[in-house]
């Protein structure tokens, strides 16, 4: 019977990521928009939506579609070379919007670049950073997570990571605000236009400190190990390594700031799954999984371009329109995860696609992942009985996560 009447009704008044119901609690549109069908036309985004899982794996196994934002049917149009500024050089033609096979020869040669051994190197790098942004809480009764710890910690954890001088952290920090909006399709044109200027910024400085590390070598952080890479591989080159310090600093610092809230905020909602979370960085890299799954942050999904026109599971799709795949309606399905209201740091993920899959896996999972790590575990060791400081309230206005206005904890700190 509900199935029936959800589809004599326009999809958008089922589906609506701006609403204040979807605020409230977007599982029920989550899963009317999955029983709509595999790919649904979408009229106010203009836009394709794939719902099932197994559907979007295999379009990110086999790259049928398009990551290229000059793809899209409503983008601007595609600057002739000789007029690149520096975004179009970075973005178009490496490392992010690249054909598949340089993609793919990006990632097999810098995989050194995100191995275990640096990954352990990055967080003793960081570590002295996150102690004392946490020590300078002192003994505050109570206080507003967001403000004082998660606004931060991105930033200097990857700028920390990269090897990015601190001289250059206060000019380069505005393109975290905005990196992701530079090929947002949502938004308007004069928002992307801004932000597409501050990453040109951005690229300046890198290529400044690039400059730098060719003339000083021997730094050990994520940059020197780039830079040992291109020295070895000719097809490797300096647009590869600003396109990956970029989306780094711009897109890993945008999401892990969304996953600071929620990974605290569910933690604090079931206390008694902390330690269990926190017990080593292979435990929370799979707390890290049910954290996301739980929470309900995620809004849109990964953009996608047909190429030509064609068919895809069973509609016509026209060369240009956008294909937002949708991995997040999943997160509550009764049909795909046991019980999903349960939250469970051990549950079992098989596979694991929180950070993709195939060819497009986020290479810079496991630097995220630690980060956090790093982070829950010095907050809880500085304050054993943290808890929240009331219900917080959820912000609607960014375009891509749910996010909270404030997250007010109280320390509990026994100060007789």
């Amino acid at each position: 019977m509900q199935a029936a009447t959800e589809s004599q009704q326009p999809i958008d008044a089922l589906f609506d990521p701006a609403s204040p119901e979807y605020l409230e609690n977007p599982v029920p549109q989550f899963l009317a928009l999955a029983r709509r069908g595999r790919l649904v036309w979408y009229e106010p985004w203009q836009a394709w939506i794939m719902t099932r899982m197994p559907d979007i794996m295999e379009c990110w196994r086999n790259e049928y579609l398009s990551s290229d934002f000059y793809d899209w049917e409503f983008a601007p149009p595609r600057p002739p070379e000789d007029k690149w500024s520096n975004f179009e050089k970075a973005m178009i033609g490496h490392s992010l919007l690249a054909d598949h096979g340089h993609h793919r020869l990006v990632r097999r040669v810098v995989s050194p670049a995100f191995s275990r051994n640096v990954v352990d190197e990055i967080q003793r790098r960081i570590a002295p950073d996150v102690v004392k942004l946490i020590d300078e809480l002192g003994d505050l009764e109570s206080f507003d997570y967001i403000d004082k710890v998660a606004n931060h910690i991105p930033f200097i954890s990857i700028s920390r990571m990269v090897g990015l001088p601190e001289k250059y952290w206060p000019e380069i920090k505005q393109v975290i605000l905005t990196f992701t909006e530079a090929w947002n399709p949502t938004i308007s044109d004069e928002r992307r236009e801004a932000a597409r200027q501050d990453s040109n910024r951005a690229i300046e400085i890198l290529q400044r400190v690039i400059a730098e590390r060719r003339a000083n070598p021997g730094e050990d952080d994520f940059l020197s190990v780039l830079l040992k890479i291109e020295a070895e591989n000719e097809s490797f080159g300096e647009w590869d390594i600003i396109t990956l310090v970029l989306a780094l600093i711009g897109a890993g610092a945008d999401t892990t700031l969304v996953a600071q809230q929620w990974t605290l905020y569910s933690l604090l909602k079931h206390p008694e799954q902390i330690p269990a979370a926190l017990e080593s960085p292979e435990a929370f890299s799979n707390a890290f999984s049910e954290i996301m799954r739980w929470s309900i942050s995620s809004k849109m999904g990964f953009a996608r371009y047909a190429p030509a026109d064609m068919e895809v599971l069973g509609q016509a799709v026209r060369k240009g329109q956008m294909v937002l795949m949708m991995p997040h309606l999943k997160d509550h399905d009764p049909e795909y995860y046991d019980q999903p209201e349960r939250f469970d740091v051990k549950r079992e993920f098989n596979p694991d696609v929180l950070f993709g899959y195939g060819p497009r896996f986020c290479i810079g999972a496991a630097m995220a992942k630690r980060q956090l790590y790093l982070t829950m575990v010095e907050l809880f060791r500085r304050f054993p009985n943290l808890e929240l400081d009331g219900e917080p309230e959820k912000d609607n206005s960014d375009h891509n996560a749910i996010v909270f206005r404030e997250l007010r904890v109280r320390t509990n700190i026994d100060k007789s």
